[in-house]
């Protein structure tokens, strides 16, 4: 199996929205998100799929030194041997590929945020900066495109927030900060046990209107020039946006189960976006 092989199995595997988005853009930019992709996932799976948290910080050391090697042009892995020939090619920064994985390893010590700013700061190194090497490699030609791709990587990750707040209370993890849980009266143990309340429903209106804030913030950002260049973020925005907009209609029932929609409705977003330009 060849490293662009192994990617695109790896992408495939995972069922995420994100796939979708890929299918519309030329190959070589299709090889490079999907290697970019395979990275994330397996950095995050080094945390998610290892219940020893010594185990889990191990296996991200070892990446830091893959990324090294990589940046050297000796890389050993699959996925970073994937994603060297297009380091050069769309400018896309090892420092930004750290940055991920120190994200990563915030959920090894950190399972509570005080604060939106705190969360923000999370949200940053696991989606922010996912979203400007994707942009890179989708082809930004202007900064206003990068600030663009920060911000719809924050939409994003707090719609995954709003999705996940049960699967993630039961790893042991709220992301939701403890402040806004206060303002809500809503405490850690009504998450952890699942009681969905008058009040639980107020607080996760109020994340939505966030996130719904932060689409629109990130859309004006992004230049008419670089528009059609970013089908494919505009892509990941229709279906989380859509995704967002479900589990509102839902009624918020996020602690008992997770919304998603279906492959045929994802490829129907994709597609609609794309001939929309």
């Amino acid at each position: 199996m060849s490293p662009d092989d192994y990617c695109q199995q790896k992408a495939a595997q995972s069922g995420s929205s994100f796939y979708y988005s890929f299918l519309f853009l030329p190959r070589p930019r299709r090889l490079a998100i999907t290697a970019l992709y395979a990275f994330c996932r397996e950095v995050d799976d080094a945390v998610d799929e290892t219940s020893d948290a010594t185990v889990a910080q191990s296996k991200l050391i070892w990446w830091r030194s893959e990324i090294g090697a990589m940046l050297s042009g000796h890389p050993t892995h699959p996925v970073t041997r994937a994603l060297l020939p297009h380091m050069e090619t769309y400018h896309l920064e090892g420092a930004h590929l750290l940055a991920i994985i120190d994200g990563m390893e915030m959920d090894l010590t950190q399972t509570r945020y005080l604060d939106y700013i705190a969360l923000q700061r999370y949200c940053w190194h696991v989606a922010s900066v996912v979203g400007i090497l994707s942009a890179s490699i989708f082809g930004a030609t202007r900064p206003g495109t990068l600030a663009f791709a920060e911000k719809l990587g924050l939409a994003l990750q707090l719609t995954n927030i709003i999705r996940d707040v049960g699967d993630d209370a039961r790893k042991g993890r709220i992301y939701l900060p403890v402040n806004e849980l206060q303002q809500f009266g809503v405490t850690a143990a009504d998450i952890l046990n699942a009681r969905h309340s008058e009040r639980f429903v107020a607080l996760m209106q109020f994340q939505y209107e966030r996130a719904q804030a932060c689409y629109d913030e990130a859309l004006a950002l992004l230049p008419k020039e670089d528009r059609r260049a970013q089908r494919t973020s505009l892509i990941m925005a229709a279906i989380y946006r859509t995704i967002l907009v479900e589990i509102r209609e839902d009624g918020f029932k996020v602690l008992n189960h997770r919304i998603s929609l279906t492959p045929l409705r994802k490829l129907g977003l994709a597609w609609i976006t794309y001939v929309k330009g």
